[in-house]
């Protein structure tokens, strides 16, 4: 037997039925530092440290996804 369940709801309703914490203030704060970072510009140091804390395998993830850029970059 299979039962479905469908329920309308909101994310924010969804999330205070499942007891989950409210991340908004952070996320604000997150998206503000965010736009202010890219309105005084972008430098690549910024760029490779945000690189950085995304890849998977840390350094290891980096310098394979570096290696990737390097390979399907544009030709001499």
């Amino acid at each position: 037997m299979k039962i479905n369940v469908e329920v309308d709801c909101t994310p924010e309703e969804a999330r205070r039925a499942m007891g989950l914490p409210d991340f908004t203030p952070v996320h604000e704060k997150y998206v503000a530092s965010l736009v202010e970072t890219m309105e005084q510009g972008v430098t690549p140091e910024f760029l490779e440290t945000m690189m950085k804390s995304w890849a998977p395998m840390g350094e290891a993830g980096f310098a394979a996804w570096r290696k990737l850029f390097e390979v399907a970059g544009p030709r001499s």
